[in-house]
């Protein structure tokens, strides 16, 4: 939906013009009274309410009819320049997501055609001050006349035509730097904010799309995927008003997120026979290149991959985190299990966050009751310059991950710049683990009581240790202390299985996994963790971490 870019920079400009003009004139009117005291209510609205759609009392309902009605009026000159315009800066974005299956795609006819978009809502977003962001919601069910010129590698062309569209987002409109000269800013940077809904069908003209397996859906997602990269938030595109260096308002990297893919528990099967074979796939800005997968564990409803990822952060403030658990079906289309998401600002930078997230069907529809499970990610996330705010500058060397680079805090830049090999940091140490207790273990034998032991394994070098058996208890207390010689820290778990012994054999209670990030960052802690795979039950362990951190070339 190229063509919505260009529809809304030509908007944009229009109505920067009216908002420069309302800032920079004194009026009299009654009407325009009205006008300045509703921007003047806008500047009371706290960030929460200014994310919202303003109610009927903050605004006259004439000014959203008075923007309609001349958007209309105007709407065949916005029709002309912005059909151009959407040349101009869309057909290379299509360019760029071209399907391989494609040699050329271009558009042969452009025009917007004569029902312009309306506007149903108007919000400002508290800012600074030295600009002012506005949102528009708006609706459009048009009637363009768009035909995409393609030419397949075998030297077939097709004039393939986009109908029936129907759109519904916000798009954001940022004004800024303020300034004192007429129209009051120096730059306007329009972005999609939301997406509430993108609609079209392909056709080919004289013919039929599906003549060719697979090239309607390729089209359909590099036409998505042009929006995604061109116009949806945080990305913007910023139009100078008044001549001077606007570089500042570009999008522009923030930080960094590192993402340990550590488990998920109690996967929907979705197999007939046997288990699902799970996998994820990971992303923040929804694009192809910008999407991460997992591997995929067989026949298994609770996977441990326990993985790391990396995705560049542009804006903290906005962006979310989401994830994806598949079936993989081989040769077959995967079938979604469920999904989940995090907002990025929930994160703490230059601290590990370790969550369980509920998988959901979809993320638009909140009312979703059935189990699909969780899956389990530790987050950390670290601006760019952070050095300046106590925390430790993590991209001294671009071929480690985030956490390894803030754990690997005693190389210098100068090491950094003189070493021209790749070199993979191996946290090695010696793993202290105690286990103290448990609580509210589930009843497992007649008696109404239960033999529970430990038993602790590290999952990547194999070593194991077990505790004593507590007799009839559901609360046993071991204090028993184990070390683990650990090679590689940040790619090694600890596994805690609890059973119940008997004299012919044991029951399997529950088990507890545990990364190693968490006692590597603060050394020493304490505290319960929740049995998995259990009707109940919890287990308290004081972990210690004695690091020595060595270097391989790779």
């Amino acid at each position: 939906m190229g063509f919505v870019v260009g529809l809304v920079i030509g908007l944009a400009v229009g109505i920067t013009i009216i908002i420069g003009f309302v800032k920079a004139e004194n009026y009299r009117s009654k009407l325009r009274s009205e006008l300045a005291n509703t921007v003047a209510a806008f500047a009371r609205m706290t960030v929460e309410d200014s994310r919202k759609l303003l109610p009927a009392e903050f605004y006259p309902s004439w000014v959203l009819t008075w923007l309609n009605h001349h958007l209309t009026k105007i709407w065949p000159y916005v029709d002309e320049a912005a059909s151009e315009l959407i040349r101009a800066s869309v057909e290379p974005v299509l360019e760029q997501y071209r399907p391989a299956v494609v040699a050329s795609l271009t558009f042969s006819k452009l025009t917007l055609g004569t029902v312009a978009p309306q506007f149903t809502g108007v919000s400002i977003v508290e800012g600074d001050e030295n600009g002012m962001t506005m949102e528009l919601d708006m609706n459009w069910d048009g009637n363009p006349n768009i035909v995409l010129g393609i030419k397949t590698l075998v030297g077939v062309s097709l004039p393939v035509q986009v109908k029936n569209i129907g759109f519904t987002g916000v798009f954001r409109l940022i004004f800024r730097p303020l300034v004192d000269e007429f129209p009051c800013f120096g730059a306007v940077s329009v972005s999609l904010r939301e997406k509430k809904k993108l609609d079209f069908t392909l056709k080919v003209v004289g013919g039929d799309i599906s003549a060719i397996p697979g090239l309607s859906d390729a089209i359909e997602e590099t036409i998505r995927d042009a929006v995604e990269d061109s116009i949806t938030w945080p990305v913007r595109k910023v139009i100078p008003i008044l001549p001077g260096d606007y570089s500042d308002l570009e999008l522009k990297p923030v930080g960094m997120l590192e993402v340990k893919l550590v488990q998920a528990k109690n996967l929907t099967n979705k197999d007939l026979v046997g288990k699902s074979d799970p996998f994820a796939k990971m992303f923040i800005r929804p694009l192809r290149e910008k999407t991460q997968r997992s591997k995929t564990i067989n026949n298994d409803l609770n996977p441990i991959w326990n993985e790391h990822f990396e995705f560049v952060v542009e804006d903290a403030s906005t962006q979310h985190l989401v994830v994806r658990i598949y079936d993989d079906e081989g040769v077959q289309a995967s079938e979604l299990i469920g999904c989940a998401q995090i907002r990025l600002c929930e994160l703490e930078p230059g601290k590990v966050k370790d969550v369980w997230l509920k998988l959901v069907k979809d993320l638009e529809i909140q009312r979703d009751n059935k189990n699909r499970g969780e899956v389990h990610l530790e987050l950390l996330y670290v601006p760019f310059g952070a050095g300046s705010n106590g925390i430790v500058n993590p991209f001294a060397s671009s071929s480690m991950t985030s956490l390894e680079r803030v754990l690997k805090n005693d190389t210098t830049d100068e090491e950094n710049a003189t070493s021209r090999k790749r070199k993979d940091v191996i946290v090695r140490g010696v793993l202290s683990v105690t286990v103290i207790s448990a609580e509210e273990i589930p009843i497992q034998d007649m008696m109404g009581k239960a033999d529970p032991y430990v038993v602790l394994s590290m999952k990547k070098s194999g070593a194991k240790s077990k505790t004593r058996v507590v007799n009839d208890s559901l609360n046993p207390v071991w204090n028993q202390t184990f070390d683990f010689v650990v090679e590689d820290g940040l790619h090694d778990m600890l596994v805690l299985e609890v059973w119940d012994h008997d004299t012919f054999g044991k029951d399997y209670i529950g088990r507890c996994i545990l990364t190693l990030t968490r006692v590597i960052m603060e050394e020493e802690y304490k505290d319960w963790f929740p049995l998995d795979e259990s009707k109940a039950g919890k287990i308290q362990l004081h972990l210690k971490w004695m690091a020595q951190s060595i270097y391989r070339d790779s």
